[in-house]
């Protein structure tokens, strides 16, 4: 597309009005004034990788910094020192940057509770949003993220980044070209060997953290010395379990490949059981079951406290369909196999050459993540599509939150195959949103 008819485009369309990258002269897409300023929100783990990322992209650069903890904020400056001359600004109340014209987008890491009212925030402040999955805390929640996009004419892309892996866009292309016949089973698990987390102890908040802050759009708790950096993600105050922990990516991957939408059926069994009573309140251990129209299902197993291997690897996903299977281990590689279990067809990951599936930060490396955030940058400039828009991102999201609202309500969902709401059952819908601190409630 012609920067001309791209500028027209998207101006008719509401994107591109006032950002940076659209402000350039006549001499090239790679002039300064083009160069796209991404603000990341969250830097102690994920969000301090994908701000490194940002530095290796093509006219792309880290303007800002948003976090509430003083520890986490050194990584975020410190991880960006090398790869920009630039040194980002630092503001610690994300209401505080989006009030800001000077850049285009808010890459999101901070905890789940902040995902979705972060990203619609951003949209509504003329940004466009990279958030990390889960994309929502709740569904609806996800529901208002996918609205956000659509009113302000935003790019919104969630980080399930298998959906930019090369071999993985032909694993599906594959699958939907008949080479295993009529799909319909899918397989997921995922592993780790997480230790416990005690009975947290209600302390003095650090110094170094505005627990306020932190908290943001989640009603006030006390402050207790096992939920800051990673422990809040097994409580379901601010966490949304193993599932939309991890089995965002592979569930994606079967929704992808199969040709799924919203499910009719889910039911799941779990619960704390690898060890004695702790503040742990998700599933340590769980099995979740998703029907579909058209006679299709899905299986996902998820432990996170024992690491025996499942089809010899601690994630992947199987398709199953009438003339084979395709295997993947949960790196960019995959085999499909015939009826007789003969390999029919083998793809082998190129880069990188070692992986860690439980990795918290980065199980997939900087290619294969780079290529993800490449892709956003891409759609930003108008030279592509999205590969993960929200749309996609949300009902991939809602299969793991259906999920923990089945284990919580401690019973069978029956679902809406048009939007995935629950049906007939009022008690379990009370836990589609959820209640928020005064004054922070998301809405579009």
């Amino acid at each position: 597309m012609k920067r001309r008819d791209f500028v027209k485009t998207g101006a008719a369309a509401g994107i591109g009005a006032g950002l940076t990258y659209l402000n350039f002269p006549v001499f090239g897409k790679q002039a300064p004034s083009n160069k796209i300023v991404v603000g990341v929100m969250g830097v102690n783990s994920r969000g301090n990788w994908l701000a490194q990322l940002i530095t290796k992209q093509p006219n792309a650069e880290v303007g800002y910094i948003c976090d509430v903890e003083d520890g986490a904020i050194a990584k975020g400056l410190k991880a960006v020192a090398g790869g920009q001359q630039r040194v980002p600004t630092v503001e610690k109340d994300i209401r505080r940057l989006l009030q800001r014209k000077d850049f285009d987008a808010l890459m999101v890491a901070a905890p789940d509770h902040w995902h979705a009212p972060a990203g619609i925030m951003a949209a509504a402040a003329g940004k466009h949003v990279y958030v990390e999955k889960p994309c929502a805390h709740n569904p609806r929640e996800g529901e208002l993220l996918v609205a956000a996009g659509v009113r302000y004419g935003r790019h919104i892309q969630m980080g399930n980044q298998r959906r930019s892996w090369p071999n993985m866009q032909q694993a599906a292309a594959d699958v939907k070209a008949g080479m295993i016949g009529n799909v319909y089973y899918g397989r997921a698990w995922y592993v780790n060997n997480r230790k416990p987390i005690g009975i947290g102890k209600k302390t003095p908040v650090p110094a170094t953290l505005n627990w306020d802050l932190w908290q943001g759009p989640a009603p006030r708790r006390d402050f207790l010395d096992n939920i800051v950096h990673y422990d809040w993600h097994w409580r379901w105050h601010w966490g949304t379990s193993e599932t939309c922990n991890n089995a965002t990516h592979e569930l994606d991957c079967l929704r992808w490949m199969m040709d799924l939408g919203y499910p009719t059926k889910v039911t799941s069994a779990g619960g704390r059981y690898a060890y004695p009573p702790d503040d742990w309140e998700t599933p340590d251990t769980q099995t979740v079951n998703f029907e579909f129209e058209g006679g299709k299902s899905v299986t996902w197993e998820g432990r996170s406290c024992h690491p025996f291997n499942l089809e010899g690897s601690g994630r992947g996903f199987a398709v199953f369909g009438s003339k084979g299977a395709l295997y993947c281990n949960g790196s960019d590689a995959y085999k499909i196999l015939d009826n007789d279990n003969k390999v029919v067809k083998e793809v082998k990951q190129q880069e990188p050459p070692t992986r860690n599936v439980t990795n918290t930060v980065s199980p997939a490396g900087e290619y294969l993540d780079g290529l993800h955030v490449h892709n956003f940058l891409s759609a930003i400039r108008g030279e592509g599509n999205l590969n993960s828009p929200i749309t996609e991102g949300y009902r991939s999201t809602l299969l793991c939150l259906l999920a923990n609202i089945a284990q919580r309500a401690g019973r069978v969902l029956h679902t809406d195959p048009a939007n995935g709401h629950i049906l007939a059952d009022d008690g379990a819908m009370k836990l589609w949103s959820r209640d928020y601190e005064k004054g922070w409630a998301p809405k579009v």
